[in-house]
């Protein structure tokens, strides 16, 4: 480093140490008035400087570029701050509707608990239809699974669904 651009650094520093020194307060006030918050204003004000620093302006208006400067942080953080308040939000609703009482477990354990001792009590071909049925499965493949014709599987099903209410309704019954 030459003697002429030392000189040229120690002037730059004294001139950021002056620019720091009497606008830090009014670029902190304006921030926190923009942004509302004290804490951010902080940091935003430090970064102004920090911009100010490591380039700046060519013109000699220090106190222009640092409101337009400190303007254009405010409104970043602003909006910022916004979107992430909106995708907090959004993951919150999306948490609250996952949540599941524990009540609300107790009971669908004992709905399937109910349902499984129901379709242990229905005949194999009646418990084989419905859940074949109620696993997407066609009339055909049914027919063909239990061994019937296939135009007898829907009152095969109808009667296993009214075998299985009848007998839901009689173990729920007991439960109570």
């Amino acid at each position: 480093m030459g003697v002429i651009s030392y000189f040229k650094k120690k002037k730059e520093e004294q001139d950021f140490k002056t620019a720091y020194e009497k606008y830090y307060d009014t670029i902190f006030r304006r921030i926190s008035y923009l942004t509302g918050d004290m804490y951010a204003a902080e940091d935003l004000t430090q970064e102004v400087f920090v911009k100010l620093y490591n380039s700046p302006p060519d013109h000699d208006n220090i106190a222009g570029w640092l409101n337009k400067v400190s303007t254009n942080l405010s409104y970043n953080y602003i909006r910022n701050k916004k979107i992430h308040e909106g995708k907090n939000e959004v993951i919150y609703e999306k948490e609250i509707d996952n949540v599941v009482s524990i009540e609300e477990v107790a009971i669908n354990n004992c709905e399937v608990d109910l349902t499984r001792k129901v379709l242990n009590i229905l005949s194999p071909r009646d418990r084989m239809c419905l859940l074949l049925k109620f696993s997407g499965y066609k009339y055909s493949e049914i027919a063909e699974v239990i061994g019937v014709d296939k135009n007898s599987v829907g009152t095969l099903i109808s009667r296993a669904q009214a075998k299985f209410k009848e007998s839901y309704l009689n173990a729920e019954k007991r439960c109570e």
